[in-house]
């Protein structure tokens, strides 16, 4: 499908890739992955000759039609279902094709057209339009709407279904998922992996990459070394070919060090309890991506705040919206210093909503809202983007909030975000997107925040970085509270979930693969009329998934038979928390005493008496342990019966 023979790219004077060759076959779903700045977006540039190589070349089947995703779109007076079928250029062609003959009289020309229309299937055109604007989130009466009326990241939206409405034999997405929420990404991933052509997509969202690529492109060290499987395959085969080189072998054992600590920190709670059994392979499996990431530009943490409240915030009898409308009701919550909240939630269920209510910026209605003494909040956002001052320097924007810093202190700081020498001191106007989110995160961490309240902070971040981030809050000793489509930072530094559905906020007993079930079944039962959850690409069936629909009386009695199992499985998830705080408190309590018995002083004569007492408090606190292990056990396969009864 695609050969690249002995190229060399550059831009602005800078050699991206020297003499690489790299052959991708047909129906391959490739990954491509690298710094920012490593060549990833230059080299779509040049297979879609928006940009010439200095030497060598790539070569296309003849014929190959090339579908992409355009990264900005401007304000247009298209609608947005008109917007998206604008991308199947030869439908448009044969639209205007047909105008034109029916103007002329050419009844000859009429009748041709409007069998190639029958064979293009334009008939369905609208209807699989309609259909790509669902998947990505777009409600029903967006298809009306203007582009122009709609945001910049629901433009970039719009460019993605474009994209995939074209028929293509090579498809070429440019972080697809960076503006989409939770559910589109799920969607997307199931749309990409029907996709019947050869996809190459640059992405800085390893689970997208682990259920859609096959493959996988790495820009290292102005080279493209290809790799067979998924993000996680990479990750094992570069991490085992870092480990034998020696001058790398000492970082990699101090990475893996830190990581352990880590585990260990959590791993008391990890049981057979579903959430936990999630986090734990999660975690296991950070010790095999250190090394992967071992030469990463950026190391950084959110300091320890000078002082801590507890609880932290509280919000009572809340009701959160916007001017008279209301968007959640019975808002009941409490922050506690060490929680780890992960938001989930549809689409316009009002996720941002409940985090401005969080903030205390206006959008909470009524109720009550109380903070701790020492509250200091630390906000993120795609849109606090624009706050930062263009003509500042990354080292300004810290120097004002701290004045008497030295200017060392300052940097060190900055160094652990990658702003170095010049680049700490320029004024950030010309900065990528990344880069500004950088920024942002650096003024945050400086401030010690005791509460993250985090909305998206992965866009715009590439691979590194977000394992740097994902670092700092697993180390992070306040509260977080996060919006993220990226499921690898979630499952390693959240504890649990809140879900924000049909106006209201309660907590989720499940995980993120419990969540896309959840989302599939509300599909499934929506009242809205059957669609497609997949549109496929031209000249196939589509299946209808709005087949099975439960009639409205059958959607009662499930309802019913819910919230009768939730009752009784209200008390036993109760208890199950309560032996899980217990077994914690043992676990301290049995740290502190092996603590002491490892001190070699408490082995002289005159520590006899106190080893003694200490070894029976030890004996003692393994048996209220595994008595509460056991009766946790028994409790937990209650809740999971009654959990897979609810599935059911």
């Amino acid at each position: 499908m695609l050969t690249i023979s002995d190229l060399s790219l550059q831009r602005g004077g800078v050699w991206l890739l020297e003499n690489v060759n790299l052959t991708v076959q047909p129906g391959q779903r490739v990954a491509m992955v690298g710094a920012n700045g490593a060549g990833k977006s230059s080299l779509f540039q040049l297979l879609l000759g928006q940009l010439g190589a200095e030497q060598g070349g790539v070569s296309l089947p003849g014929g190959c039609c090339i579908a992409h995703m355009a990264q900005e779109v401007a304000a247009s007076s298209r609608t947005a279902r008109d917007f998206v079928l604008d991308g199947d250029l030869e439908l448009r062609r044969l639209e205007q094709a047909l105008a034109e003959a029916e103007a002329r009289g050419d009844d000859d020309a009429v009748a041709r057209l409007h069998g190639e229309l029958d064979i293009h299937e334009s008939w369905s055109a609208p209807r699989r339009a309609e259909a790509l604007l669902r998947g990505l989130g777009f409600a029903d009466s967006d298809a009306e709407r203007l582009v122009s009326a709609f945001s910049g990241g629901w433009r970039i939206r719009l460019n993605l279904a474009q994209a995939l409405m074209r028929p293509s034999d090579l498809l070429l997405l440019d972080e697809p998922t960076n503006h989409l929420d939770l559910d589109a990404c799920f969607w997307l991933e199931t749309w990409l992996r029907k996709y019947p052509g050869t996809l190459l997509f640059i992405s800085h969202d390893r689970d997208f990459m682990d259920r859609v690529a096959t493959h996988l492109v790495h820009f290292d060290q102005k080279q493209l070394v290809l790799y067979t499987g998924n993000y996680s395959s990479f990750e094992r085969q570069r991490a085992e070919r870092l480990a034998q080189q020696q001058a790398g072998y000492e970082r990699q054992q101090a990475r893996i060090a830190e990581i352990q600590r880590f585990i260990d920190r959590f791993k008391a709670k990890a049981t057979k309890a579903r959430q936990a059994q999630s986090r734990v392979k999660a975690l296991e499996r950070m010790e095999k991506i250190a090394p992967a990431h071992v030469d990463s530009p950026f190391s950084f943490e959110f300091p320890v705040a000078d002082k801590v409240s507890s609880p932290l915030l509280s919000i009572r009898n809340g009701v959160a919206g916007h001017g008279d409308v209301a968007v959640l009701h019975g808002v009941n919550v409490t922050l506690m210093p060490g929680s780890r909240i992960g938001l989930l939630g549809p689409n316009g269920a009002g996720k941002s909503t409940f985090m401005d209510a969080l903030r205390g910026t206006g959008t909470l209605l009524s109720g009550e809202r109380t903070c701790g003494e020492h509250l200091a909040i630390g906000y993120f956002a795609q849109h606090q983007l624009e706050s930062l001052d263009l003509d500042a320097s990354p080292f300004l924007h810290l120097q004002r909030l701290a004045p008497t810093a030295s200017e060392q202190k300052v940097r060190d700081f900055l160094g652990g975000f990658d702003f170095h020498g010049d680049e700490a001191m320029a004024p950030i106007r010309s900065f990528s997107g990344g880069e500004k989110a950088r920024v942002a995160l650096a003024v945050i961490a400086w401030q010690k925040p005791n509460l993250l309240l985090l909305d998206e902070p992965t866009n715009h971040l590439d691979l590194e970085m977000r394992q740097a981030l994902t670092m700092a809050l697993q180390n992070f000793d306040g509260a977080i509270v996060v919006v993220s489509h990226d499921r690898h930072l979630l499952r390693n530094t959240v504890d649990e979930f809140w879900l924000v559905s049909d106006g209201a906020v309660r907590e989720y007993d499940g995980d993120l693969e419990d969540y896309e079930r959840w989302l599939a079944d509300r599909r499934k039962d929506d009242d809205s009329p059957p669609r497609r959850d997949v549109a496929e690409a031209p000249g196939r069936q589509t299946a209808d998934a709005g087949a099975g629909t439960l009639t409205a009386e059958e959607r009662k009695a499930r309802k019913r038979q819910e919230a009768e199992l939730r009752q009784k499985l209200s008390p036993w998830r109760k208890k199950q928390a309560a032996l899980e705080a217990k077994m914690e408190q043992l676990q301290q309590k049995l740290g502190a005493v092996e603590h002491s018995l490892s001190d070699p002083e408490m082995y002289s004569d005159g520590q006899k008496l106190q080893l003694k007492a200490l070894l029976a408090e030890q004996t003692e606190l393994k048996r209220e342990l595994d008595a509460a292990e056991a009766e946790w056990l028994d409790v937990s396969e209650a809740v999971e019966n009654l959990e897979a009864e609810l599935a059911d």
